[in-house]
């Protein structure tokens, strides 16, 4: 606590697919083990340095085990406020890992083996709480950052955008925004397949079902400690010990393109121009904040929403973990190469929990 942190980062290189294999795309990424992987192409030899690497055979489960995620979501129960982040290009992965396949819905769940980080989280979460015999009380809201528009996808209604506010105690927040207690996986798996199927995607040339938004899902859990035999006159709710509120936020960032790459024109074009603009606000963020703390001059939070939001992650009072996810194709080089350094520079970003 209050120790300076490094952000953790990893790295998943996706299997190439079918089409890349059918095109003939030369696999340029190779794992070298212990966390160093290679790119190896025409005019580019690069190693790079991460946490941990992911390579195409790894599993949902050792990508969860591997990435310190069961860690994180102990450190959200004892009041620390936590975030992960997946990002890449479009088509990399970042939606499979933290989410599984995108063919689920409440009446066809995914095989148990498939499911991404999010619900072998709230799994961990839910087994924790019961296991701590705690009073956990367990909420979650879930919004989306489309065109520059925060959009709350669980309330009823077709979403409609949420102010964004700044308060001293609270830093920036969402004004209006639903949460919603749950007590079980069932229901907050229910919660989140329904605000997903609310997202805005769409189909381009690079990925049938591209996320055009960024989405967060936020867990909060707060903890009322209480001792178990009252002392005389207290009543029977005992001595109050000071409750915990810790946050596990899920950021499945919309992927990062070049707009000629994607084919788009209009609506869509609009769309991946305000995606480009965000997370390009969220890199300068990033390479100001790799810097030394004595060396490091204004940080442009409130150059857009995303960044706003991610304050307290990324510069803050917060735990982080970035999931960089790539393509191994040489088709996807240089959007690959992107990933890589941008990855690379986040890992010397500090916190302060």
């Amino acid at each position: 606590e209050g120790r300076e942190t490094r952000l953790r980062v990893v790295l998943r290189v996706r299997p190439l697919t079918g089409t890349e294999t059918r095109r003939g795309d030369q696999q340029v990424v190779h794992s070298l083990g212990d966390g160093a992987v290679h790119v190896s192409a025409a005019r580019h030899d690069a190693t790079f340095g991460f946490s941990a690497v992911f390579d195409a055979g790894a599993s949902q489960e050792a990508v969860f085990e591997g990435s310190g995620m069961r860690q994180l979501v102990e450190l959200a129960i004892d009041g620390f406020s936590c975030t992960v982040f997946a990002f890449g290009q479009t088509g990399s992965g970042k939606t499979y890992t933290l989410m599984g396949p995108l063919a689920q819905s409440e009446t066809q769940p995914s095989s148990p083996a498939l499911l991404g980080l999010m619900q072998r989280s709230f799994t961990c979460l839910l087994e924790q709480s019961r296991s701590r015999g705690s009073d956990l009380v367990l909420s979650a809201s879930y919004l989306e950052i489309y065109n520059e528009q925060v959009r709350d996808l669980l309330s009823p209604g077709p979403p409609c955008a949420l102010p964004l506010r700044w308060s001293k105690t609270r830093g920036f927040y969402v004004e209006n925004q639903l949460s919603v207690e749950f007590d079980s996986l069932e229901a907050i798996v229910s919660l989140l397949l329904q605000g997903s199927q609310r997202r805005r995607t769409s189909a381009h040339a690079l990925n049938r079902h591209s996320s055009r938004s960024h989405a967060l899902l936020t867990v909060h859990i707060r903890s009322r400690a209480v001792s178990a035999h009252p002392a005389p006159g207290e009543g029977w709710g005992g001595s109050a010990c000071p409750g915990k509120q810790g946050t596990l936020c899920f950021v499945d960032l919309a992927g990062s393109e070049r707009v000629k790459e994607t084919g788009s024109s209009g609506e869509l074009s609009v769309e991946a121009n305000s995606i480009n603009r965000s997370l390009l606000a969220l890199g300068h963020c990033i390479s100001l904040l790799a810097k030394p703390r004595g060396k490091r001059t204004h940080i442009p939070y409130r150059d857009s929403k995303l960044t706003r939001l991610l304050a307290r992650s990324l510069g803050g009072s917060g735990i982080t973990l970035m999931v960089a996810c790539i393509s191994p194709s040489s088709r996807c080089l240089s959007e690959t190469l992107s990933t890589l350094h941008y990855a690379s520079r986040a890992r010397r970003v500090t916190t302060r929990p």
